[in-house]
């Protein structure tokens, strides 16, 4: 399967929480962090309303626009309303409890960026199956252990990763406890990016974090696979 993305976009990637960036909010470290060098915006948060989540994307929209893709966790109506009204969002990231992806591609259309999150290779089989273009890319993990998301998978570890990476031709993203040191052993484990949460979202300075990351993967050689 090939991806519409180009995977120069996913090599540093924030996932928000609001929780963990506490008082100063999500959009001050999704400003601070794209200052700093990330290319993805992952806007999560499973607690919010519809309208919330929706004035965050849109408000989240005007930060990214030019600068980092943008795409909403799991809510299609929400990246759908805020599409609607010209936001400059670019797509989903869904979970294997989700809608269907297919379902999703046909409702969202053929423009629109379409993550999932994998992690076995009953889940590659199922992508797979789909047809092309229906996915752009995968997020797998987890690497490590993470208190952001309790119900994570066994974690993968670098070897993990890479036998996922090399079953599909899907650009995978490396999530899951991952830190900046990690960057090398996971470019070079196929990863087409490093995405993070905490190492961000909960940073004393969000815009020196992301840098490090975005320094570590522009310092990481070329994988020699993928």
């Amino acid at each position: 399967m090939t991806s519409r993305v180009d995977p120069g976009y996913l090599r540093t990637y924030l996932v928000t929480d609001p929780v963990l960036c506490g008082a100063r909010g999500v959009l001050s470290v999704i400003e601070s962090a794209v200052a700093g060098g990330a290319t993805t915006v992952q806007i999560r948060d499973k607690t919010a309303g519809g309208r919330e989540l929706f004035e965050l994307v849109c408000r989240a929209a005007e930060l990214t626009d030019g600068k980092a893709t943008l795409l909403v966790n799991d809510r299609v109506d929400v990246y759908s309303a805020a599409k609607a009204v010209g936001a400059a969002v670019d797509g989903v990231h869904l979970g294997q409890e989700d809608l269907p992806v297919a379902a999703v591609r046909k409702a969202i259309g053929p423009d629109a960026v379409i993550g999932l999150s994998a992690d076995t290779h009953a889940h590659l089989d199922e992508v797979h199956a789909l047809g092309p273009g229906t996915v752009d890319y995968l997020g797998v993990g987890a690497i490590r252990e993470t208190s952001t998301k309790a119900d994570h998978p066994a974690p993968l570890g670098y070897v993990g990763f890479a036998q996922v990476a090399a079953a599909t031709t899907l650009p995978c993203v490396a999530i899951g406890g991952v830190q900046a040191r990690d960057t090398l052993a996971l470019r070079e484990a196929g990863a087409a990016g490093v995405a993070t949460v905490s190492a961000i979202c909960a940073a004393d300075d969000p815009r020196r974090a992301a840098r490090e990351f975005a320094q570590a993967w522009d310092a990481a050689e070329a994988p020699s696979g993928k």
